[in-house]
């Protein structure tokens, strides 16, 4: 099964922590069910999943929670990518990618896993819960 990276902020929540994202839900509910999850998010970076749930909860039903108790943390320090397995089959969603996370994509040869979400776009959950459905 493929791995899905996810961020939180400008993905699952709109920015600042002001509500769940349009379709996270639905997003959440596909990704848990079709790839093995793991959070790639500065909330979660130490491997402890604990502080990303209890962030999550402010905004997630009992339900949803249970579906994002199954994403797996990952350990990174400086760069985001330290934290995927570069030679796995993968898909990461993030908002706000930094440029030498793209350069470690692209010198792997992984630039093309790279999804960058924009919640300015209408409807634009929907769009990715399409793309990740075609590339499950």
């Amino acid at each position: 099964m493929k791995s899905l990276y996810i961020d939180i902020d400008g993905v699952l929540l709109a920015s600042h922590h002001t509500q769940p994202a349009p379709g996270s839900v639905e997003l959440i509910d596909f990704a848990v069910n079709h790839f093995n999850c793991y959070w790639l998010t500065s909330y979660g970076k130490d491997g402890d999943p604990r502080f990303t749930l209890r962030l999550l909860a402010r905004y997630f039903d009992e339900a949803t929670m249970e579906k994002l108790k199954r994403i797996k943390p990952t350990n990174w320090c400086r760069l985001k990518t330290e934290g995927i397995d570069l030679d796995s089959d993968f898909i990461w969603l993030d908002d706000a990618p930094r440029d030498a996370d793209r350069q470690v994509l692209e010198e792997h040869g992984k630039l093309d896993k790279l999804i960058v979400v924009d919640l300015n776009r209408p409807r634009e959950l929907y769009h990715i819960i399409d793309f990740l459905r075609r590339n499950a």
